[in-house]
């Protein structure tokens, strides 16, 4: 009796967006477990993500079945009590101390170069393409960084700082096409070892360091991927170092995904399985945090883009999967499903944004030119 309860609640919720239990839409789900009904209304969108890591359900379209969750406001009914330890733990403990700042390097980013080698790119830039005017992820990637070299009307000679610099695809194109010098830094070891192996020759100096040491001066300041992983509780602290580390009158460029509230946490299977301590933040907090410090000059929003994205990298990686399967297992592949698939229908839906925000530090004389 109490079991059909549970499933009936959960079903009552799932049919508001559309979505129907063994009904015959590809965003449809199908049960393969009765476990998956309770786990879902005690543990909210942790228990689903895990419901599906366990093998749980199936569904044909996950990326639909989370749109039209999203879309209809579904997951605010299905909050879990487990997000309210949540809420308090990140009040409690700046997660993203300095202390813990190498944990997300290790956790994510430093999983396996084969991964993300398979998934991304051929320059292996893990944020956000753009798409505007591309047919493909390369050709949506290079677009990508060109426009943020745009935006921060890069000159030859000029020096310039990439905090999280990744792979180091967004350095060699500055330092190819405006004949920039870069410092790249990242918190992944990973990361950084390759990227050095793609840009010999080249004026790029990787450093594997936190934010929070650099004491150099730049030309210009680009962040790409890397806000998301500061904190809400850093947020000034991250500005003030760009702050110190630009010279007057130069530009910075903030490239992140952004929530359309201002929150203390992040999703809990998120923050669980793919980013540990991480946190979106909001265009106010962010905004806030540049107070006293910057002129915000320009803010582009192109989050329907990021959709895309998610969609180029799941096909690869639903591609080549075979390639590494035994490497990473069957339940790592279910879980990396679900975090691609999950993610684009949360872009699609526009409950979070891919903004760029380009700032100015000292009085600017001429108008900023907009790039798009």
């Amino acid at each position: 009796m109490w079991k059909d309860k549970v499933r009936g609640k959960v079903e009552e919720l799932f049919e508001k967006a559309g979505i129907q239990f063994e009904g015959n839409s590809e965003w449809d789900i199908h049960v393969k477990d009765d476990r998956l009904f309770g786990k879902i209304l005690s543990d909210g969108s942790l228990g689903l993500g895990e419901a599906y890591m366990n093998g749980w359900f199936e569904c044909e379209r996950f990326d639909e079945t989370v749109y039209r969750l999203f879309n209809n406001g579904i997951e605010k009914a299905a909050k879990a009590w487990g997000n309210i330890f949540l809420y308090l733990q990140a009040i409690a403990i700046n997660q993203q101390s300095k202390s813990r700042a190498f944990v997300i390097g290790e956790r994510h980013y430093d999983l396996g170069n084969d991964l993300f080698e398979l998934m991304l790119d051929k320059e292996m830039v893990y944020s956000c393409a753009y798409w505007k005017n591309a047919k493909s992820l390369d050709q949506a990637q290079e677009d990508k960084m060109d426009l943020i070299c745009r935006k921060l009307e890069l000159q030859p000679g000029m020096r310039i700082l990439d905090i999280g610099c990744g792979w180091g695809g967004l350095a060699r194109h500055a330092a190819k096409h405006y004949g920039t010098e870069v410092t790249g830094i990242s918190v992944s070891k990973e990361q950084l070892q390759l990227a050095s192996e793609k840009s010999k020759g080249l004026k790029i100096d990787y450093q594997f360091k936190d934010y929070r040491d650099v004491n150099e001066k730049f030309d210009a300041v680009v962040s790409v991927g890397q806000m998301e992983h500061v904190g809400y509780k850093n947020y000034k602290i991250y500005m003030e170092t760009i702050f110190r580390s630009l010279r007057d009158k130069g530009l910075v460029l903030l490239h992140t995904i952004g929530s359309n509230t201002s929150d203390k946490v992040c999703d809990p299977w998120i923050s669980k399985y793919i980013f540990p301590n991480s946190h979106l933040p909001s265009a106010a907090q962010i905004t806030k945090a540049g107070e006293n410090l910057f002129v915000l000059e320009d803010l582009h929003n192109f989050g329907p883009d990021y959709d895309k994205t998610l969609m180029a990298w799941y096909n690869n990686f639903e591609k080549n999967w075979a390639k590494i399967q035994k490497k990473y297992g069957e339940r790592f592949y279910r879980m990396w499903r679900f975090y691609l698939l999950s993610c684009a229908g949360a872009f699609r839906s526009r409950r979070i944004q891919l903004w760029q925000f380009v700032f100015s530090k000292g009085a600017r004389e001429e108008v900023y030119q907009a790039v798009r």
